[in-house]
């Protein structure tokens, strides 16, 4: 059976470390740890702790923060779901899984939800005396402790949702997942594995259910290739949906049902894309916010005009991702396909050039962060000249005769210093 890489392996305990539950649960096992320790703590000191306090000093204390809490986690549980609502109606519902895995909001969820089960451990616990004088002592200073931390997370969580779910925040944290997928596709495009496509491998290996591809473990098949002495060509890459008609991989040789398991346990699908292994998944999820803010019934150039901003940083680092390529050859007997630039390009910038065709301003900018693109990335000067091409062609169509011609002198404006190959005319 093959194992899992170091790789998936970092992966797996990536996805679950996002999860709303695992910080949850954790910090709710430190609470009721800390609670019940409380009650023996003071008797493996060598010294006496102890400080006159009211007879319910303690359990008030703990009875205003058992109430608190459990408010403060009920607002907080609305504020968040309104934010992923919000998300998906003004943004695009791809966006919502990067506001779930948000730290700051998970911090503030978990540590009132801490705090509620500390102070409800804790008036349980006093009701039936299982603290010691000494340990009513330390209990009360850890119940200041945690009145501190309550404190410092209300007053970040507070500053936290003035722009939690808000329109630039969706834009700023898809654009930092597109700008990480991006990095690591430009700096191993296969992960290790022979670049191309094999025509003549043809035994397929197809998924046991449909589903997008999210991760695959490279080294996982080359393992699988070397145990059964063949060789495995990827048709299935992150962000392509494997079904009946699309196989995970194809063989050069037919084989068992043992090297078709190990080849399955090499992909994790799932029925959502994902974008940690998938570079065209955050373009496309920038272009729709763009795409939703020039429909009709919004008509907000505005943020249009931000998302080609984002969409140029994005790509803007692709000349210093590239000078760190890794071109080595790890997995000798894998062959493995990759997006093209071109690909990614389309994705970004035909659906804004397409509904934003009637508006020059937005258009006006399109032309500049293309031109800009081909003047940074020599190598893909065509390809953003073939976007700026296509952008001015369904502008001519749609767009005012007084605006187009407004357009095409900023775009020649835009392309005149970038003249190392041919612009849009």
């Amino acid at each position: 059976m093959s194992r899992p890489s170091a790789s998936t392996v970092r992966v797996v305990l990536a996805r679950v470390i996002q999860k709303v539950w695992v910080r949850a649960t954790l910090f709710t096992a430190i609470a009721i740890g800390f609670a019940l320790a409380a009650g023996f703590i003071g008797s493996l000191l060598p010294f006496s702790l102890s400080i006159e306090l009211g007879q319910n000093a303690v359990d008030s204390v703990l009875q205003i923060i058992a109430t608190a809490m459990l408010t403060a986690t009920t607002f907080s549980v609305t504020a968040m779901v309104t934010a992923y609502s919000s998300a998906t109606t003004i943004a695009t519902p791809r966006s919502t899984k990067l506001l779930i895995a948000d730290p700051t909001s998970q911090n503030a969820l978990s540590t009132f939800i801490g705090a509620f089960v500390f102070a409800l451990v804790g008036i349980i616990a006093l009701s039936t005396g299982y603290y010691t004088e000494q340990g009513r002592t330390i209990l009360f200073i850890g119940t200041l402790v945690v009145v501190g931390i309550i404190v410092v997370t209300l007053l970040r969580w507070i500053a936290h949702l003035a722009d939690f779910g808000r329109m630039s925040d969706v834009i700023d944290r898809v654009e930092e997942a597109a700008t990480a997928s991006l990095a690591t596709y430009i700096e191993s495009p296969t992960r290790g594995a022979r670049r191309g496509r094999r025509f003549d491998m043809t035994v397929p290996v197809l998924a046991e259910r449909i589903g997008y591809v999210q991760h695959i473990d490279v080294a996982a098949l080359d393992r699988v290739a070397h145990e059964h002495d063949l060789e495995i060509c990827v048709e299935a890459i992150p962000g392509t949906v494997a079904d009946a008609a699309h196989p995970l991989v194809t063989l050069d040789r037919n084989a068992d049902d043992a090297v078709a398991h190990g080849v399955r346990r090499a992909f994790r699908l799932a029925s959502h894309r994902d974008f940690e292994q998938d570079p065209r998944l955050g373009v496309i999820a920038l272009s729709e916010i763009g795409s939703r803010a020039l429909s009709p019934g919004t008509n907000d150039p505005g943020t249009a005009i931000e998302v080609i901003a984002a969409l140029q940083r994005v790509f803007g680092i692709i000349p210093d991702r590239s000078s760190g390529a890794r071109g080595d050859v790890e997995f000798t007997r894998v062959w493995m396909t990759a997006p093209s630039i071109d690909d990614l390009v389309t994705d970004a910038f035909r659906p804004l050039a397409r509904d934003g065709a009637r508006m020059v301003e937005v258009q006006i900018r399109l032309q500049k962060c293309l031109a800009a693109l081909a003047a940074q990335i020599p190598s893909q000067h065509a390809v953003f000249a073939r976007a700026a091409a296509d952008g001015l062609r369904r502008s001519r169509r749609a767009m005012d005769p007084t605006d187009f011609r407004r357009l095409r002198a900023a775009a020649r404006a835009s392309w005149r210093p970038a003249r190392s190959a041919p612009g849009p005319s």
